[in-house]
């Protein structure tokens, strides 16, 4: 992916690096090669799409404590999310069109879940109980996850025609005792089985990368409990992984900081 951009932006004055929070090739490292160059300019840009202090907060909090002990300091963007993103949304709304939407009894939005207090804490006068963003965007709400991640479903759903009916937004990988957002993910796929859906075609925006969470949660466990349930097939569609939709809808982000 890292050398696709990097193609995009040949011949001009811009390097693309990748780097994780947590594996190789680390932050310190890259970022220790960014220092050494001495660039005028850095983009951030945490590959999350929906906002989360978890996720995006904390990427961008590991670059900076990194960047802040520099002896200078460069003009520093940061892209802190693109739930709704049209390069971000064509991307998936292209992966999806090798599949016959006809074909499925229900369609199944699975994003990666938050405890509730951490979607409490961005709005502390209004609980996800009471907020209606499942119904309608929340404009005035900035960088709320749950927010956000109604909004891309609404996006994609729109421009692929699924009636809001046919589909359910859910929320998976939940730890702990304390509440997460709900509904969860395996519990609705349990229950599209009992009531006799047989076919379920399920996105994972949340990650614009295919891991354990999208290939081996949904693509094995949930398929394991939708059959043992009387569903017969759990069908994911791929994440956006190098697709050039997705490379230009990159591309895209870092010209408007530029």
């Amino acid at each position: 992916m890292q050398e696709l951009v990097q193609q995009k932006f040949q011949g001009q004055n811009i390097t693309v690096e990748f780097a994780m929070r947590y594996q190789n090739p680390s932050l310190d490292s890259v970022l220790a090669r960014i220092e050494k160059a001495g660039y005028d300019q850095i983009i951030l840009l945490p590959l999350f799409p929906h906002y989360a202090s978890s996720s995006t907060g904390s990427a961008v909090e590991k670059a900076m404590k990194i960047i802040r002990k520099w002896w200078t300091i460069p003009e520093i963007k940061i892209i802190s999310h693109f739930f709704d993103h049209p390069g971000y949304i064509d991307a998936f709304v292209d992966r999806a069109k090798k599949y016959n939407l006809e074909e499925y009894d229900h369609v199944m939005f699975s994003y990666h879940g938050l405890p509730e207090r951490q979607i409490e804490k961005v709005h502390p006068n209004l609980t996800c109980a009471n907020c209606n963003c499942p119904e309608k965007f929340n404009a005035d709400i900035s960088h709320c996850y749950r927010n956000e991640c109604y909004e891309t479903t609404r996006l994609i759903a729109a421009k692929l025609n699924i009636p809001k009916e046919k589909y359910t937004v859910s929320f998976q990988s939940r730890l702990g005792k304390t509440p997460w957002l709900t509904p969860y993910s395996d519990k609705v796929i349990e229950d599209l089985g009992k009531k006799g859906a047989k076919k379920v075609l399920a996105f994972s925006a949340a990650f614009i990368a295919d891991c354990l969470e999208t290939s081996v949660e949904i693509g094995h466990e949930y398929q394991g409990i939708f059959k043992a349930n009387g569903g017969e097939k759990v069908q994911l569609v791929e994440s956006l992984n190098d697709s050039p939709i997705w490379v230009d809808a990159v591309c895209d982000m870092i010209r408007e900081k530029l």
